[in-house]
């Protein structure tokens, strides 16, 4: 008895079905979808119908400028498969507005999971034992003199770990847009001292 064996015309076919399959799949959930809380701001632009972020925290992009405040519920997925690798999305569960999070593994040094696992909770964050000018610099979106590091970390985000490598360093680097940053200088205790832009 004689086996056939399948046509290089069948296998040509095959693997080209295939690759549409995994390449441009719908975006996929990271984490199972559950909802999550933000454990710092996320400072946002508005683009077309939706809003764009990203791990240099852009905390003063100009024109449709957006806060996402600490402990918004959100859903995270991840961009199409065509795109993977390059960010994910943040959805906010009350308002349903959907961010495109752009990220860049080599100047983080860690996985999109690990980032994700970093800037979200399971549960909300407790603002108990922060100053009142750490709370009023969180609420604002905007590090000011006298605030801790966490209070401006909760404020502008997690600090792009090829500008600040250590979260022990005495500066803090963020980025207002693509192209201006700002450095937020701490003293010896923590305190922010200047900022400068």
């Amino acid at each position: 008895m004689r086996i056939k064996r399948p046509t290089n015309t069948f296998i040509t076919v095959f693997s080209l079905v295939l690759m549409l399959v995994v390449f441009y799949l719908p975006s996929t959930v990271i984490a199972g979808g559950e909802i999550v809380y933000l454990k710092y701001n996320v400072h946002a632009y508005q683009k077309g119908s939706g809003y764009n972020a990203s791990y240099a925290n852009w905390t003063n992009p100009g024109p449709g400028h957006v806060l996402f405040p600490v402990n918004t519920a959100v859903r995270v997925s991840s961009f199409s498969r065509w795109k993977a690798g390059r960010g994910f999305f943040l959805t906010a569960v009350d308002e349903g507005k959907k961010i495109a999070y752009e990220f860049h593994k080599q100047r983080m040094g860690m996985s999109i999971d690990e980032y994700v696992e970093l800037i979200t909770s399971p549960k909300q964050v407790s603002l108990k034992g922060l100053s009142k000018k750490d709370r009023e610099g969180i609420r604002l979106g905007q590090a000011r003199v006298g605030m801790t590091k966490k209070g401006v970390m909760m404020a502008l985000g997690y600090p792009a770990c090829h500008r600040t490598p250590s979260l022990e360093d005495g500066v803090y680097v963020y980025w207002q847009s693509r192209f201006k940053t700002l450095a937020v200088e701490f003293n010896s205790k923590g305190k922010v001292i200047r900022i400068r832009q």
